[in-house]
């Protein structure tokens, strides 16, 4: 046992202060969630359009037959909430009584506010919390207590927790259980980058901490509702000085990358096999994501070609100003079109590389793809489902217009596309690989050498130890 650490009391009984991250679109499931929550943890069931299953115990494929967005829309929240609830209740049943789970929704999810009330309805008293990031969750804590849940939102700043708490969370105290703090640089996912904060530049954590736990003290939080550290932690000997520190009241810590590589995990065999081979530097901190947010993924020819499309990229402007003095002559239709002399001989190469299609973006620039990128862009912006409140990628928002008034941008892509492709068996080079900055770790870590692959019990016991 790894000294100093010591269980915490959560949802009246004691736990392991060690959670399993919540990770989006089916990479945390419930048999995840429920093996790590019977090894004693605090499991966590994604509740991001979840897997449902059928009466042989197939996953039902989450297909859409409506012609409108806003009808695919309601599909995709019929989708959210019976597939969490399903989750939620299989977690349960794996778990025996033994540890917590919880649910992660992601705040700009679409229709974030209605699928937690589907879902905590019909899960009465198996959910222990809710974590919940991406975006200022105010409503969280009213409706979390409204089902007598707890909640955990996420947070990677002192700030952000202080405006939360001011504006609603002071009002249902008793129901918060813990606050995660989600490192920006190094936690996989979406990240809480503020404009303010160099991405090039991560800061140490333990200041950062600091000021949390004393913004929590001041609104009168006592000591011992947790500070969950995410994002970047691997060994919990590194994070010795952590443990039993006055300054930082209790701890606990969140493994989002770890459990993926796990018997139990439900990635496909592909996408942990990939995490064995990564090096140091392999997971990139991009900003290419529909949501606007920083996110850390793995830098895969899929992501290698939106830098590439991105810098494959022009000014114009509609008119004769400036030095934008010449027609441009390749990639577009019409003739407002007008660039400068070096803008131009950038255009006329890619179009000779094959890059023929110029696309338009809310920035009044061009960006140069192939026929076949463009034939898939356009297609994945029009079978948009409103997977989020506010998606760049097509310009769907969760509004009464269901518009975001820019224009769709082709510098993005379709996130709910990509993310159920990877988690079910598609191609892990040309999809979205979330992971976090620790990953080259699998290849480091002598617990995984020879490719061994541990249960969730035997990670969650390794751990423990230290290591």
């Amino acid at each position: 046992m790894f000294k100093g650490l010591k269980p915490i009391v959560y949802n009246g009984q004691e736990v392991w202060p060690l959670i399993e991250g919540g990770k989006g679109v089916a990479a945390t499931n419930h048999a995840s969630a429920g093996a790590w929550a019977a090894a004693g943890g605090i499991g966590t069931v994604s509740a991001v359009n979840a897997d449902s299953y059928d009466a042989d115990g197939k996953i039902i494929p989450q297909v859409y037959h409506a012609l409108t967005r806003r009808e695919r829309h309601e599909e995709l929240i019929a989708y959210a909430i019976e597939g969490a609830v399903q989750q939620v209740k299989r977690a349960w049943e794996i778990a025996g009584g033994k540890g917590a789970i919880n649910i992660n929704v992601l705040w700009e999810m679409g229709g974030a506010q209605r699928v937690l009330h589907g879902v905590l309805e019909r899960t009465k008293g198996l959910v222990a919390g809710v974590t919940c990031g991406a975006g200022m969750p105010y409503k969280l804590s009213e409706i979390a207590a409204s089902y007598n849940v707890s909640y955990l939102p996420i947070v990677s700043s002192a700030r952000a927790f202080r405006a939360l708490w001011k504006r609603a969370y002071s009002k249902a105290s008793e129901w918060l259980a813990a606050v995660v703090y989600e490192d920006p640089w190094l936690a996989g996912g979406h990240n809480g980058l503020s404009n303010a904060e160099n991405p090039l530049e991560p800061q140490d954590p333990y200041p950062r901490v600091k000021a949390l736990r004393e913004t929590m003290r001041e609104g009168g939080i006592s000591d011992d509702v947790p500070i969950v550290m995410a994002g970047g932690v691997w060994y919990l000997r590194d994070w010795n000085h952590w443990i039993d520190n006055p300054e930082l009241g209790t701890i606990a810590f969140q493994f989002g990358t770890r459990p993926l590589l796990t018997k139990e995990s439900p990635i496909p065999e592909e996408w942990k096999a990939k995490l064995m081979e990564l090096e140091s530097g392999d997971v990139l901190l991009h900003r290419f994501s529909p949501t606007g947010f920083y996110s850390s993924a793995v830098r895969n020819p899929f992501l290698r070609n939106l830098e590439a499309r991105s810098d494959r990229q022009i000014a114009f402007s509609t008119q004769e100003a400036g030095d934008h003095t010449f027609q441009l002559d390749v990639g577009v239709k019409g003739k407002n079109f007008w660039v400068t002399r070096n803008d131009l001989l950038r255009a006329r190469q890619w179009y000779g590389e094959g890059f023929t299609e110029a696309l338009k973006t809310p920035d009044n620039t061009l960006v140069f793809v192939t026929t076949e990128e463009k034939k898939t862009i356009r297609k994945d912006q029009a079978d948009c489902m409103g997977c989020l409140s506010q998606c760049q990628f097509s310009s769907w928002a969760d509004t009464e217009t269901n518009s975001t008034g820019r224009l769709a941008d082709p510098r993005s892509f379709c996130i709910q596309k990509t993310l159920q492709d990877i988690a079910h068996g598609g191609d892990v080079q040309q999809n979205l690989m979330f992971a976090g900055h620790n990953a080259y770790n699998f290849k480091k870590d002598p617990f995984y050498s020879n490719g061994f692959v541990p249960s969730v019990k035997q990670l969650v016991d390794r751990i423990l130890t230290g290591d």
